[in-house]
């Protein structure tokens, strides 16, 4: 059984999914606060944690950030009544792996927990290619786990993604669109800003210059790629 935390402090919207969530065969933590959230996330360690953006105390954004460091790989999705693109690309950045704008449809909230679930726990099937190594990364399939000249790096699940997208076809170009539907699937619906957010952010993990990138190579008009040795 999954394990979900709804924070979200109108409580018709947080019993409403409570109820559609439980309904789906999911274990569903609720809270109506940012700080109740953290110290629910810490001790409950749920699947997917979903995250009202306007929360008396903390806002979702800084729930966001407190969850995010202390948990990379749990799923995260923000909702928002704020539809400025500089809301979406903030919670974004600081590591939301999806967001809906309200008012939205409690059915695709679910489908797009499925969906973010299914993506959390895919396995590689390549168990030739189970360890990865170029320049001085190290990517390990089965421990999903990504280190450079031996020293962990810490990455969110589609961090982990893409570079297991670039180390494995260094020299191969990928368009925005290739990076969208490989990491978030075809079946998502939100804005396709969400690659160039997260190329930027895991250059700022693993670059040693993060304006001045060696390893993931930007192709002006097109997309990325990683860099051939």
């Amino acid at each position: 059984m999954y394990r979900i935390l709804i924070c979200e402090d109108e409580a018709s919207i947080r019993t409403f999914l409570k109820i559609n969530f439980e309904r789906n065969g999911f274990l569903v933590y609720e809270t109506d606060t940012g700080e109740e959230a953290v110290r629910i996330a810490s001790l409950e360690k749920p699947d997917v944690a979903i995250l009202d953006v306007m929360l008396p105390g903390i806002d979702g954004f800084e729930a966001l950030r407190q969850i995010r460091e202390a948990f990379p790989r749990m799923g995260i999705i923000m909702l928002t009544a704020r539809a400025q693109d500089t809301d979406k690309i903030l919670g974004l950045k600081e590591g939301a792996d999806d967001y809906l704008i309200k008012p939205f449809n409690p059915t695709e909230l679910i489908l797009r927990t499925q969906a973010l679930l299914r993506r959390l726990n895919e396995k590689t099937e390549d168990t030739t290619r189970a360890v990865v190594k170029t320049f001085c990364f190290e990517l390990d399939n089965y421990s999903q786990t990504i280190t450079k000249a031996d020293h962990p790096i810490v990455l969110t699940p589609k961090e982990f993604l893409l570079m297991k997208i670039f180390m494995e076809n260094p020299g191969k170009a990928f368009t925005r669109d290739d990076l969208l539907n490989l990491v978030w699937g075809y079946d998502f619906t939100g804005d396709p800003k969400i690659v160039d957010v997260n190329v930027r952010r895991l250059r700022s993990k693993i670059e040693d210059v993060s304006s001045d990138p060696k390893y993931i190579e930007t192709i002006w008009g097109t997309g990325y790629r990683w860099k051939k040795e």
